[in-house]
């Protein structure tokens, strides 16, 4: 994408309503706007990262054997009823009539709808395990909508539901969901620890939420040190292995880890002093077993083989799709602007010309832009007539991972100038050479 040709609205000073870097910088590097409280319009190069992660959680879910489905914004309240949870939701449930006088609601999320949607549906045992999942807006109606996308009232939300015969089964899509979670916030260059945590109003027997560890983070964390240091890496993990899968998740879960909810001071001061932490966290996604408390009053049920019906064990698992990119933003940045990891960045690299308008300049970014293109890199070329000094604080704040400048200079001595923006180290190589370094990084993303 040329500069010139694209809508990147950025903002020289520090928007006076953004308390918290993500939002300052989003604002700033042109990514949205606020249509009301807590509800944005997602700008070109905001939507770019929003799909970005939207494709890992569905690369990843998909690895793990989910369904990816499309579930409404709007749902009846009478679904809500069923499951007695319409009226315990509280003033955060957006509630609505439409003109037939019919109660409706903006969902917050959706257990009540896929177990109607299975209901319908599935009958037998035998076309269990299941689990489907979408990637939906969701609405809460939040008292103090605060901190732009970390804690808005219109966001974005991966959330799947798992359908089983029994206790142990459902327990094992727990732990699926906790092995393809960890997965997909390692490609987003994210530590999200796995922490015990309080159910709330979803309720059930065991949940896990996901925190990133930054100093803007709402939840107060107790952990040990060590769990920071867990990979999952590039091993190979075989879904359908139980054990396989279940061993993972002693190993990210063993060390002490959790939020002020369900922290234990003993257990923690029984950790060697040096690896007692205690930090802010934001979560960015969580997991639940919740049984039969929904399929018991909405009649889930599935015929097994002795000819009788049994309410199926459920669990819902949860990522922040919108909220990801401000605890992206929250870890990963400098007083200059955002540094995007490689597996989430709008663009591969920016190209900055130095001297737009000399022939031999313009051929090389040109030539450069068109290789990365082919090889499947978009990049970000700023072919602007603006000075070099404006060039790179847009890139620097826009927080590309790579860029390549090009000036007559180095051209006479054959190189251009490859930058790394989170280490602030540059080379000079041939053109050629830059391309080739550019797609082998990604090669590996």
């Amino acid at each position: 994408m040329r500069l010139t040709r694209y809508f990147l609205p950025v903002l020289k000073e520090n928007p006076a309503e953004a308390q918290i870097v993500s939002h300052r910088y989003m604002l700033r590097a042109g990514m949205i706007k606020q249509q009301a409280a807590g509800i944005y319009s997602w700008l070109p190069l905001g939507y770019r990262v929003l799909r970005r992660i939207e494709q890992i959680v569905h690369e990843e879910q998909a690895r793990a054997g989910h369904i990816a489905l499309l579930m409404p914004t709007l749902q009846s309240a009478d679904l809500w009823r069923e499951s007695g949870r319409y009226d315990d939701y509280g003033q955060e449930m957006l509630r609505i009539t439409d003109r037939q006088d019919r109660e409706m609601l903006y969902g917050p999320t959706n257990e009540e709808m896929i177990t109607d949607i299975f209901r319908s549906h599935v009958g037998s045992y035998k076309d269990l395990p299941l689990t489907l999942y979408h990637i939906q807006w969701k609405f809460r109606d939040e008292m103090r909508p605060r901190f732009g996308v970390m804690r808005g009232r219109e966001f974005l939300m991966k959330d799947g539901y798992n359908f089983d015969v029994s206790k142990e089964d459902a327990l094992h899509a727990y732990n699926r969901h906790m092995v393809s979670y960890l997965r997909t916030y390692e490609r987003m260059g994210l530590t999200a620890i796995p922490m015990r945590a309080d159910s709330g109003p979803i309720g059930g027997e065991d949940t896990h939420e996901f925190l990133v560890l930054a100093a803007t983070g709402e939840s107060e964390v107790f952990y040990d040190e060590a769990v920071t240091e867990l990979k999952l890496g590039a091993r190979t993990v075989d879904y359908d292995d139980r054990a396989c899968v279940a061993a993972i998740c002693r190993e990210f879960t063993s060390l002490y880890a959790r939020t002020d909810e369900t922290h234990d001071a003993a257990l923690f001061d029984a950790i060697p002093a040096a690896r007692r932490k205690v930090g802010r966290g934001i979560e960015v996604g969580q997991i639940f077993y919740f049984g039969t408390k929904y399929s018991e009053p909405m009649g889930a049920t599935v015929q097994i083989a002795d000819g009788s019906k049994v309410p199926v064990h459920m669990g819902s698992h949860g990522i922040g799709v919108s909220r990801l990119l401000g605890a992206i933003i929250e870890a990963s940045h400098d007083d200059k602007g955002i540094i995007w990891p490689e597996g989430v960045t709008p663009f591969a690299c920016g190209i900055v010309n130095l001297k737009q308008g000399d022939a031999a300049a313009d051929a090389a970014c040109a030539a450069i832009y068109a290789a990365l293109g082919a090889l499947g890199h978009e990049a970000l070329y700023d072919d602007r007539d603006v000075r070099a000094g404006e060039k790179f604080a847009t890139m620097d704040l826009i927080g590309l991972p790579w860029r390549i400048t090009v000036g007559p200079r180095g051209l006479a001595n054959g190189v251009v100038e490859l930058t790394s923006r989170r280490t602030g180290i540059s080379e000079e190589m041939p053109a050629e050479a830059a391309v080739a370094r550019i797609a082998a990084i990604y090669a590996g993303v």
